[in-house]
């Protein structure tokens, strides 16, 4: 049972609908998938009807973007109640900073002498869940970069003149969050934010598992996390970080997919809280 566990679809920053990437999991060989939209759940609806037509499965998902000090830390939900209250009520405050947000990289990018509209950038969106690759697109179709590694390098990553941070919420509120909404929280992309020395807090405040596999990853990086995950009893699961054909991110899906034993150790994992 080939199964992707991190993917994005256009109601965050992907460029493909739900039901677009349900199907291209069907045809690249995939059996189920987690839809986990940055800070947004709008989407799965339409991913599980298609879904339930396509025969595959849909996951029902979520990736919080938080702070930490020194780190931005993304944390994964799976198997949520999307329709909680709890977390209906949080994502509402989490989209409304993602908008303030964007009028804040806007306005420096402005004092860079590079204009960009605000509202284009919301309508290259097309969501309540803006972030910097929508911005990323606008200096792209404004000429002022070539390309997204351009655009972040020079603008918008966390050391650039650009970068704004985001709405604080912290990795311990995020994984209190997904619990509350019955879910198995999981750090996402770890190596990325190279904040090793969180781990044995995140675990005291409730983290299940760590996103081992992933693309990029070299074996030693792998075989580090694989370790870790022992250490501390985490669940152990990957994914691709599917953003869209056009996204600047070379990678279809199923190009990366997670062993059933993996999938297996997760649902038993979900059952568990249920129980």
């Amino acid at each position: 049972m080939p199964a992707d566990l991190h993917i994005h679809s256009n109601f965050s920053d992907g460029t493909e609908s739900p039901a677009e990437l349900v199907r291209l999991a069907k045809a690249g060989g995939l059996t189920a998938i987690a839809l986990t939209d940055h800070d947004i759940i709008d989407g799965i609806g339409a991913a599980e009807e298609e879904g339930s037509r396509s025969k595959v499965e849909v996951i029902p998902g979520i990736e919080l973007t938080t702070e930490s000090p020194g780190a931005e830390i993304h944390i994964l939900g799976y198997f949520i109640d999307y329709r909680h209250p709890s977390l209906t009520a949080e994502l509402t405050k989490i989209q409304e900073g993602r908008v303030k947000r964007i009028y804040k990289i806007v306005k420096k990018l402005r004092a860079l002498k590079i204009e960009i509209d605000p509202e284009e950038v919301f309508a290259l969106s097309g969501s309540k869940a803006p972030g910097r690759p929508h911005v990323a697109r606008a200096l792209i179709k404004s000429g002022a970069v070539a390309n997204f590694k351009e655009a972040f390098n020079r603008y918008l990553d966390h050391r650039s003149p650009a970068y704004v941070p985001h709405y604080k919420l912290s990795p311990e509120a995020a994984i209190k969050l997904i619990i509350g909404a019955g879910g198995i929280p999981v750090f996402a992309h770890p190596a990325i934010s190279n904040a090793d020395k969180l781990i044995p807090q995140l675990v005291d405040n409730g983290l299940r598992g760590l996103e081992i596999y992933y693309p990029g990853y070299t074996p030693e990086q792998i075989a580090h996390y694989l370790e870790v995950a022992g250490q501390y009893n985490l669940l152990v699961t990957g994914g691709s970080d599917y953003h869209g054909a056009n996204s600047g991110r070379d990678i279809k899906l199923g190009d990366l997919f997670i062993p059933d034993e993996l999938m297996t150790k997760l649902r038993e994992a979900k059952k568990m809280t249920n129980d």
